[in-house]
C-alpha cells in the first residue's frame, strides 16, 4: 500500500562513506536530471562534499560569478553551483543564496561539517546528537523518520512540544520537535560542527535577515515586477511544471503570471465535491481556469479518502498533521505526479507577508490599542486550539508536570516576538505583530507544503514566499498591507467584511484579474473535517498512548462529541495515532 500511495523512490541515490563521516542522498531530480547531478557531490580536489535539498533561484548570477573566478562546471545542476559557491566563499556564501534549501557540507581539510537551512524555513533539517560507545555522534536528515534508522536515536516524545502542539497545532517549538532528542534548525540558521573535537563542538549563527532596513513607498508597478520576477525564477526547471489553483487571489496571481511567461499551463485544485457548487474552491478554480485557458485537473476529497490518508500520512511523515488540508495537498500532489508533473507552484506566503489573515490581524490591532504588554502571551492564547486553561482537565498529572505548564511555549513566543520589534519604524506596534505572524505561521505552512508534496514525489515551490518578495513586503507601511475600515461598535463579522487585507497585492494585480477574484475572501482549501473527524473518535478510546497522556474524563468527553469539540479532537486524535505509531506503549519503555 505504501509503495502504491507514495512516490518516495528517488530518481537516483548516492552514498559516500568517509570513515567517520557518512553522507547519503535520495534525489528528486529537477535541474539537470542526468547522472551528473547525482549527490553526494564533491569538488574535483575531493575537499568538499555536499548533500543538498532545494532549489537555487539566483543560480545564473552565482554561476556566472564563479565562472569568472575560474570555476569549471561539469553539470547544469544547481547543487554544483551551491557546492562551488560554498567552497569558494565558505559559510559566508550562505547569505548569497536566494532559494530554498537544507544542506550539509563536509570540509575534509578543515574537519568541519556545515549544516544550514534557508531563511524562510521552506526546507526542514533535523538533527540528533548523542554518544555511542563512548564517542559523540551527530546525525541529520530532512525527514525525521530517516533518523530512526540509527539504532541510538530514540522515538521518545517531548512532553513540552506535545503540550505546545495541543495549543498551536505546530509540530515544532523553536528548535524542539515532537521527539525529545531531535532538534530542528531555525530558518536562516547554520551550524558548524568541529569533527576533529572529541565532543563534536559546534557554533551557530543566523546568516540572513528578512526584515527591511526602512519603510518605503512602493508603487503598484514595483510590487508587480518583484512578484513577476520571482515567479519567473521559480519556473526554471528541467521537468514538467504545473500550478496549484484554489481560485483565490494568491494562486490566481501565480497562475496568471506563469501563463504569461511560460504559455501552456496545467492547473490543479482539490476540494470537497459536495460543497457549494458556486462558492467552493473547486468552483472558483474552474472559473479561473476557463479565464486563463489552462488545462485543469480537479481532485475530489471525500470523507473516506480524508480519513484513510490522514492515518497513512501521519505514519509516513513522522509527526502529527498540523492542519486538515494537508490531506488535500497530498492528494493533489499525488495526482500531479501520476500525470507527470514533478514541480508545482503554490501560493503560500502571501497571507504572512502581506497581512492576509483578517480576524487575527484585527485582534492584533485591538491588542496594540489596549497598550497591554506581553504580546508573546497574547499570541499563545489568541489562536489556541486547546487553551492553556484547559490543560489541567486534559493532561495526566505526570505529562502536565513534564510539560512545565507551557512555560517553554510562552517564553519561546515572547522571545520570538521581541525579535520582531523595530522601534525605528513609526508603525512598530502593528508591524511587530505582522512580523511575528510571518515568522511563526509561515514556517509551519511551508513545512506542511514541503512534507506533503515531497511524500508524493513533487517539489512544491512558493514564489510569494521568496526572500526578495519578503523584503519588499516588509518595507511596505502597514496601511499598504492591511486597512481596518470599521467603527468601534461594529460586530466582528461586519468588521471583517469591511477590512482590506493584502492591500498592495490586490491593488497591484487588480487591473489584470477578474474582479470577483480580487474581492474574494480567503478560503484556504476548506474541508468539512469537523464532521469527518467523528469517524475516528474511536482512536482516542483504543489508543494506549492517549490513555497514558490524557485524563480519562477528557478522553470520554471528547470521544462523545468529536465534531462539536473539533478544536480538541483534531490535535488529540493526531497525538493518539502518532504516539501509538512511533513510540507504542509507555509502560514498555
Amino acid at each position: 500500500m505504501r509503495d502504491r500511495m507514495v512516490h518516495r523512490g528517488p530518481d537516483d541515490a548516492g552514498l559516500i562513506d568517509g570513515g567517520n563521516v557518512l553522507l547519503a542522498h535520495r534525489r528528486l531530480a529537477i535541474r539537470d536530471p542526468s547522472p551528473m547531478g547525482r549527490q553526494p557531490m564533491a569538488t574535483p580536489d575531493g575537499r568538499f562534499h555536499l548533500v543538498y535539498n532545494g532549489e537555487l533561484y539566483n543560480e545564473p548570477e552565482i554561476r556566472l560569478e564563479l565562472t569568472r573566478q575560474g570555476a569549471v562546471f561539469g553539470s547544469g545542476c544547481d547543487a554544483e553551483t551551491v557546492l562551488l559557491a560554498l567552497a569558494a566563499w565558505g559559510s559566508s556564501g550562505l547569505s548569497r543564496l536566494r532559494g530554498m534549501f537544507a544542506l550539509a557540507l563536509w570540509d575534509v581539510a578543515a574537519g568541519t561539517l556545515l549544516l544550514a537551512r534557508d531563511p524562510l524555513g521552506i526546507k526542514p533539517l533535523h538533527v540528533w546528537r548523542g554518544r555511542v560507545g563512548g564517542h559523540a555522534e551527530i546525525a541529520f536528515a530532512s525527514e525525521i523518520p530517516a533518523l530512526f534508522v540509527h539504532p541510538a536515536v530514540s522515538a521518545a516524545p517531548d512532553p513540552v512540544t506535545l503540550s505546545s502542539y495541543l495549543t498551536t497545532i505546530r509540530v515544532t517549538l523553536g528548535r524542539r520537535t515532537m521527539f525529545r532528542d531531535i532538534t530542528t534548525l531555525m530558518p536562516g540558521e547554520s551550524i558548524t560542527v568541529d569533527l576533529s573535537s572529541e565532543s563534536l563542538g559546534e557554533s551557530r549563527r543566523s546568516f540572513a535577515r528578512i526584515d527591511a532596513a526602512e519603510e518605503c513607498e512602493v508603487s503598484d508597478e514595483h510590487v508587480r515586477e518583484v512578484v513577476r520576477q520571482s515567479v519567473g525564477r521559480h519556473l526554471v526547471s528541467d521537468v514538467p511544471t504545473c500550478c496549484l489553483l484554489s481560485g483565490g487571489l494568491d494562486s490566481t496571481i501565480l497562475a496568471k503570471v506563469a501563463m504569461d511567461r511560460a504559455g501552456g499551463l496545467t492547473t490543479y485544485c482539490s476540494g470537497d465535491p459536495s460543497a457549494d457548487p458556486e462558492r467552493s474552491d473547486l468552483a472558483f478554480a474552474r472559473r479561473v481556469s476557463r479565464w486563463l485557458g489552462s488545462e485543469h485537473v480537479e481532485v475530489p476529497i471525500t470523507g473516506e479518502s480524508f480519513l484513510g490518508r490522514w492515518t497513512e500520512l501521519l505514519a509516513l511523515g513522522g509527526v502529527p498533521l498540523s492542519t486538515p488540508n494537508q490531506v488535500a495537498i497530498f492528494e493533489v500532489a499525488a495526482a500531479m505526479r501520476s500525470r507527470g508533473h514533478i514541480v508545482t507552484l503554490s501560493g503560500e506566503g502571501a497571507d504572512e507577508l502581506f497581512a492576509g489573515y483578517v480576524g487575527p490581524t484585527l485582534a492584533c490591532l485591538d491588542f496594540v490599542g489596549t497598550g497591554q504588554p506581553d504580546a508573546g502571551l497574547f499570541h499563545v492564547d489568541a489562536n489556541a486550539w486547546a487553551p492553556r486553561s484547559a490543560k489541567a482537565a486534559l493532561l495526566a498529572p505526570t505529562w502536565a508536570s513534564d510539560a512545565e505548564d507551557d512555560r517553554v511555549l510562552i517564553e519561546t513566543y515572547r522571545s520570538l516576538f521581541d525579535a520582531c520589534v523595530d522601534p525605528a519604524r513609526a508603525d512598530c506596534g502593528v508591524l511587530s505583530h505582522l512580523r511575528f505572524q510571518r515568522g511563526v505561521n509561515l514556517e509551519g505552512l511551508l513545512r506542511r507544503l514541503d512534507a506533503m508534496t515531497m511524500l508524493a514525489g513533487v517539489e512544491g515551490r512558493t514564489p510569494l514566499a521568496d526572500v526578495e518578495v519578503a523584503r519588499m513586503a516588509d518595507s511596505l507601511p502597514v496601511r499598504r498591507r492591511f486597512v481596518d475600515n470599521s467603527e468601534a461598535d461594529w460586530p466582528a463579522e461586519r468588521r471583517a467584511e469591511a477590512a482590506r487585507s493584502k492591500v498592495a497585492l490586490r491593488d497591484a494585480f487588480a487591473p489584470e484579474l477578474p474582479e470577483e477574484i480580487v474581492r474574494r475572501p480567503k478560503a484556504s482549501f476548506p474541508l468539512p473535517f469537523e464532521g469527518w473527524v467523528s469517524r475516528l473518535s474511536g482512536a482516542l478510546r483504543r489508543s494506549e498512548f492517549a490513555r497514558e497522556v490524557f485524563l480519562p474524563g477528557a478522553l470520554e468527553v471528547v470521544s462523545r462529541d468529536p465534531s462539536g469539540l473539533w478544536r480538541l479532537s483534531w490535535p488529540m486524535i493526531n497525538l493518539a495515532m502518532w504516539g501509538d505509531r512511533w513510540w507504542g506503549g509507555l509502560s514498555e519503555v
